[in-house]
């Protein structure tokens, strides 16, 4: 049969796979459980970050994490709960944080993010940057002497992998923040990150797309899959059976579900966390910023403004703890004090599922099982940061190309 590709998974990670596959020529059918209009990639803090090259699973997170998880309200929670998968994701996050492994995966984390982080501009010069695409760095804001020492000893590693860091004083970050109050002990400027708004970047991609003969099945679930030895024949969905040559999985934190379907055990939990967007703001942010302290995350939009931030183990589900979003709302006033800013209706927080595979790097590549199935996934918190580098390496990997950096840490099937 001639290829036709088939994308599970609309969100940012299945779209840039798509684009990247459609730049190469070849033909690409996108399958979507919504409609592209809401989901994980449209509420997120839109950075695409080379300053995050520490993995997820590091040393003393699990310190860290045992006493944040006490609190529903702490930046990072897991809910009590008997669950077999959890466990084994528990486990093998356990031993993948420490020094070690860390050191050994800092490497190739910051190599993808630097792929990924030059293939952004790239876009916004193919596509045009309706998306609000603004390069100017992102700060690291701290208000302790701990957490300074912390973010110093992480800047002066950032420099070794060629990062490029400014490490400012209070009074320095103020006159760069002239139109709010800024209470913190200092920073740390990461001058490469950049940062957009993700649902405009979410539907100038789709858009894009759709320009350029890719085709979308949208509030579609995949329901099976029809194979045949080692290869996969058609996907079985509620709107009808599609054929494929080749399937790239790519369903963010339903991914596990969909791979059970073919018999494929996948390690993962979905993280959720919360957002809150303001329109039109009077005093606006001149910089995105990470409030260490806290881990809330800061990103003006042009005239809006989006802080967000938390980490909640608890399951698929879109239950909303309004004190977790509280202590996001707290943690923004007590940096930026006049924020001139009120803590919104239940019915304007947004909540979406981060994909969180054990060691913190993402799965990015072929599965033995099946010769013709990619696997995109895991990207935790990087999933905007790490699109555009998964989606070129997917289709290097199907174009039967050299992949542009090495892609062994990120084997599917490491676990």
């Amino acid at each position: 049969m001639d290829r036709e590709i088939i994308v599970i998974g609309g969100g940012v990670i299945g779209l840039s796979c798509a684009y990247y596959l459609n730049k190469v020529g070849l033909p690409v059918t996108v399958i979507e459980r919504g409609d592209i209009t809401s989901g994980t990639s449209f509420g997120n803090a839109g950075y695409i970050s080379p300053s995050h090259f520490v993995p997820l699973a590091s040393p003393g997170i699990i310190a860290k994490g045992l006493r944040w998880m006490l609190s529903s309200s702490s930046p990072f929670y897991i809910k009590p709960r008997i669950d077999p998968a959890l466990v084994r994701w528990g486990i093998a996050f356990w031993r993948s944080a420490n020094e070690k492994k860390m050191q050994r995966n800092i490497p190739h984390l910051n190599n993808i993010l630097h792929l990924s982080r030059e293939l952004m501009t790239d876009i916004k010069n193919d596509l045009g940057n309706q998306f609000r695409m603004a390069e100017k760095g992102c700060f690291m804001l701290y208000k302790s002497a701990g957490t300074q020492s912390h973010e110093l000893d992480l800047a002066r590693e950032a420099e070794k992998l060629g990062i490029k860091t400014r490490i400012l004083s209070r009074n320095e970050i103020q006159q760069m923040e002239p139109e709010v109050e800024v209470d913190v002990l200092g920073g740390v400027l990461y001058s490469d990150d950049c940062h957009l708004h993700p649902g405009d970047f979410m539907a100038t991609l789709k858009d894009h797309l759709r320009i350029n003969g890719v085709r979308f099945l949208l509030n579609t679930e995949v329901k099976g899959f029809e194979c045949a030895a080692s290869s996969i024949r058609a996907i079985l969905t509620d709107g009808g059976r599609f054929k494929c040559s080749d399937v790239v999985a790519a369903a963010g934190s339903w991914l596990p579900n969909v791979l059970r379907l073919l018999g494929i055990s996948i390690l993962m939990q979905p993280g959720k966390g919360y957002s809150i967007t303001y329109e039109n703001v009077d005093r606006n942010l001149q910089y995105p910023a990470i409030l260490v302290d806290d881990r809330v995350a800061m990103t003006p939009m042009l005239n809006d403004l989006r802080m967000g931030g938390t980490m909640e183990i608890s399951g698929i589900n879109d239950k909303v703890l309004i004190k977790r979003v509280q202590a996001i709302f707290n943690a923004a006033k007590r940096y930026y004090p006049n924020l001139n800013l009120q803590f919104p209706e239940t019915r304007r927080i947004w909540s979406g599922l981060r994909p969180l595979s054990p060691d913190g790097l993402p799965y990015i590549g072929k599965h033995r099982k099946f010769t013709n199935l990619a696997i995109a996934g895991g990207h935790a918190m990087l999933g905007l940061s790490l699109a555009a580098a998964t989606g070129k390496l997917i289709a290097e990997t199907l174009s039967n190309q050299i992949t542009s950096i090495d892609c062994s840490a990120f084997a599917v099937e490491r676990y």
